[in-house]
């Protein structure tokens, strides 16, 4: 599936509508004054203290995810199609979620090999014939999409777990305003300064009915040690609500209260950023000091709701990622809208020889992986590390997965040496209730920055884009 990568912006006779105006101000714009205005950005964003958190590499663990000033732009329509994908695909992943903690029908079709999911770490027994309050898994989804021609948007992964970035995407959008407000008035863009309101109101959807009009949110954080702990306090700020700790909480009679200076006050949804094994020390691991003891009881009890709840990592785990298409034919009764990778199982004998036979040409990466950390880049990798990888999977197959080398698509950066194309994937962001499912435009595009690199994680080196979403298709001028 490699090949020549398909520019977004074109050039010449080629130049892509949407991205006429930006092609006018770069040309017209000289090198030093964009490299003035990267380097403004750059003090922005250690000023407001947008940073992320890197362990085991020595030195000082917090960096700045490197920001370009160049924004990725998306069509109206090319938008309306893949929103339209995203949504049918979480409602799909919510409705499997709903099923393998229940009667388990898609199993009993043979529609996904029952191993997959009895031997799959991410399942919880603990959620078992048990419906989290409005009946939603997967409260918030991040679903990382690459492109890789016009009208080619493939899904890359699925994250139902704790998504993060969407700060990066709020605040990319704040540093545009501030640096080129001339330039992103010229154009109509999609606003995403909504997407906390929309958060909340999610969060507030799947409150117990016990809890009124008014439930109490609060956000559970690992802590300041997590990569992601500005992008919690971020949110608990746009939001109104409480940042806490386990410490911070407390159970008693199978009800959640936090410690205030005024006593305890109850609390009716937690939007947990922690990992499931941490949630709850009588339940998972009993090494946790991260959690809530009797969190567990308190959520079995219809007391509070937890978003996203435990047991969401069977959904995105990367091999079950291959039926995620018959999910959606099989619950939704569609034909899917975006398509998926073609992917291999290591853990299938077919599969297995093909990727072995094949490590070369593949991207092999760890089935419950994440961050760009337990992967092979096969045709950027050398004949060693070819060699590990295959020792690896013959140790453990059923740990593994592989790919095709995608030809992503690529956007213009400024770089060093000036403006040139670079690979991009795009995160957005998916919010479901019972009765919605509501997507603020655009997401978090994020950028490899190193010449030749598809890897666009900020642990590996990559950066990110404020991303448009037009409300006018420039080609037709259509409102």
């Amino acid at each position: 599936m490699t090949g020549i990568a398909f520019d977004e912006m074109g050039e010449g006779d080629r130049l892509r509508p949407a991205y006429a105006a930006i092609a006018e101000w770069l040309k017209c714009t000289p090198q030093g004054d964009l490299a003035a205005k990267r380097a403004e950005a750059e003090v922005l964003f250690r000023r407001v203290g947008i940073t992320f958190a890197v362990y085991g590499e020595g030195g000082d663990p917090e960096r700045l995810i490197p920001f370009d000033i160049i924004p990725r732009i998306l069509g109206k329509s090319e938008w309306g199609g893949l929103s339209a994908g995203l949504s049918q695909r979480v409602r799909a992943l919510n409705a499997f979620l709903a099923d393998v903690y229940g009667k388990q029908e898609i199993l009993k079709a043979g529609k996904i090999p029952a191993e997959l999911i009895s031997g799959n770490e991410q399942f919880r027994p603990e959620m078992r014939d048990f419906t989290p309050p409005g009946g939603i898994y997967t409260h918030i989804a991040g679903i990382d999409v690459v492109r890789t021609a016009p009208d080619q948007f493939y899904v890359l992964e699925d994250n139902a777990r704790t998504p993060s970035g969407v700060s990066y995407m709020l605040e990319n959008r704040e540093a545009t305003m501030r640096l080129f407000p001339k330039l992103l008035a010229r154009h109509r863009v999609a606003p995403v300064n909504r997407y906390p309101e929309e958060l909340l109101t999610t969060l507030k959807a799947a409150a117990p009915e016990r809890a009124g009009p008014n439930p109490t949110v609060a956000i559970l954080t690992p802590g300041s040690y997590n990569s992601a702990y500005y992008e919690h306090c971020f949110l608990a700020d746009e939001m109104g609500v409480e940042v806490l700790e386990g410490a911070d909480l407390v159970v008693e009679d199978d009800i959640v209260y936090m410690r205030t200076t005024a006593g305890l006050k109850r609390v009716d949804v937690l939007y947990r950023r922690i990992d499931d094994d941490y949630l709850d020390p009588r339940v998972f691991r009993p090494d946790s000091t991260l959690g809530v003891p009797g969190l567990m009881a308190a959520y079995k009890a219809g007391n509070i709701a937890l978003c996203n709840a435990p047991g969401c990592g069977v959904a995105d785990d990367k091999a079950i990622y291959p039926y995620v298409p018959e999910m959606i034919r099989f619950y939704l009764g569609e034909a899917p809208k975006l398509e998926n990778v073609p992917t291999y199982l290591c853990g299938q004998d077919a599969d297995r020889a093909y990727v072995l036979e094949h490590i070369h040409e593949l991207v092999v990466k760890l089935a419950q992986g994440s961050g760009g950390y337990g992967m092979l880049i096969g045709p950027h990798s050398t004949k060693a590390e070819q060699a590990e990888f295959a020792a690896r999977i013959r140790a453990n197959p059923h740990h593994y997965i592989a790919q095709p080398t995608l030809a992503l698509s690529t956007v213009p950066t400024l770089v060093e040496a000036g403006i040139a194309p670079r690979h991009v994937d795009l995160r957005p962001f998916v919010l479901s209730t019972r009765d919605q499912v509501r997507i603020v435009p655009g997401g978090l595009t994020r950028v490899a920055l190193r010449e030749g690199s598809l890897v666009v994680n900020s642990s590996q080196g990559g950066g990110t884009k404020d991303t448009w979403v037009l409300e006018r298709d420039p080609q037709t001028g259509g409102a």
